[in-house]
């Protein structure tokens, strides 16, 4: 049996390193680097450092890199991706994996040292409204980069991929993100958060605009506050939304506002009793806390947007993007046990056909060997 990776010298730019729980791209990442070590490949990690650049070995063979940067609302990913891509070119790479299309800034240098690069360009970064308009012009200004110098475009959804089709005429591979099918977990963790079993509505998001955590408060206002909400998710520095969350969190025994949940047990445990899993996010592709929920068993209904559409498939239940519709259906679905299992079973099933590791990790080798292979 041939291991084209044998040997092969593969970096990974864009996430905030490993191991880390911060979001889809350093998840993908935790199930990925060990993976690709498995095959035979060295691998170098890139993350962040907030003082000086150092390199260490894992256990289990992944190496992690931290180099520096400007920490900041949109000057982290520049800089800490410039340091990196440096870094990585000095290395010796045999090739390199990019997250995030803000790094395609650096394609041109890694393409002078001879790195091939496959770019997974993640969603549409310049549509999302936290971001200003000149970070928009630099997300944009970098897919443009992207389309022109990625050896590889990889897409996590098929609309992405069918955007950089008619919109940079680069075609792209896709490869979504990845969840694992859950066996049944127990609710015991629920006694920290102080809720019971099948009795919540959960939200799971970073508190920026786009994923609409507001929305779901201003339905539980309408419904005064009849059933009990948890949001799990915070952000850097402050926002009016958690200004809200405070101010509710204190005046209802009803909200739960937990914060960033680290420790993937309870968020699993979270998803798996909750009555409803209310996901919000409206900017694409795929949402890897929407796979992640669906196998761990939450029942689901998402805001209707043509990424969780193609998500859930035709048996999951949507909402329009107000509080009256989601107050509705919430209303309608919150003592159906029996359609809440129907969409346990459609989400588990979805999972298990379309986004299991398994198949993520596979198509993330051959894409990687590929790449090595026309280098």
């Amino acid at each position: 049996m041939t291991q084209p990776l044998l040997g092969a010298r593969l970096s990974i730019i864009g996430s905030r390193g490993y191991p880390s729980t911060y979001g889809g791209f350093e998840t993908l990442v935790r199930h990925l680097a060990p993976s690709l070590v498995a095959a035979g490949a060295h691998v170098s990690v890139y993350g962040r450092s907030h003082d000086a650049s150092r390199r260490e070995r894992h256990p289990n063979g992944v190496w992690s890199v931290h180099t520096r940067g400007v920490e900041g609302s949109s000057s982290s990913t520049l800089t800490h991706g410039l340091t990196a891509s440096v870094h990585s070119a000095w290395d010796r790479t045999d090739a390199a994996l990019i997250l995030n299309v803000a790094n395609g800034f650096y394609l041109p240098l890694l393409r002078a040292a001879r790195v091939p690069t496959a770019v997974n360009v993640d969603g549409l970064e310049w549509l999302r409204p936290k971001w200003g308009p000149v970070a928009k012009r630099a997300f944009k200004a970098g897919a443009a980069l992207t389309a022109r110098y990625a050896d590889t475009v990889i897409s996590d959804a098929e609309a992405i991929r069918t955007y950089w089709a008619t919109t940079y005429g680069r075609e792209s591979v896709f490869i979504p993100y990845g969840a694992d099918v859950l066996p049944p977990l127990g609710a015991d963790r629920l006694r920290e958060v102080g809720v019971q079993p099948g009795e919540y509505v959960l939200a799971v998001a970073r508190l920026v605009p786009e994923n609409n955590v507001d929305l779901l408060l201003d339905a539980a206002e309408q419904l005064n506050w009849k059933y009990p909400v948890v949001v799990v998710g915070d952000l850097s520095g402050t926002s009016p939304l958690e200004s809200r969350l405070r101010t509710l969190q204190a005046s209802t025994d009803q909200l739960h506002w937990l914060g960033h949940v680290s420790d993937q047990d309870l968020l699993n445990q979270l998803w798996q009793n909750c009555a409803l899993y209310v996901h919000g996010h409206s900017v694409g592709g795929t949402n890897p806390a929407l796979v992640q929920a669906l196998g761990a068993g939450a029942p689901t209904i998402a805001l209707d947007t043509t990424y969780n559409r193609e998500v859930i498939g035709p048996e999951g239940v949507t909402f329009e993007r107000s509080p009256e519709a989601l107050a509705a259906l919430i209303e309608e679905l919150y003592d159906d046990t029996e359609r809440q299992a129907q969409l346990v079973t459609s989400g588990r099933a979805v999972v298990e056909e379309n986004y299991g590791w398994s198949d993520v990790l596979t198509a993330y080798e051959h894409t990687l060997a590929d790449l090595l292979h026309r280098a």
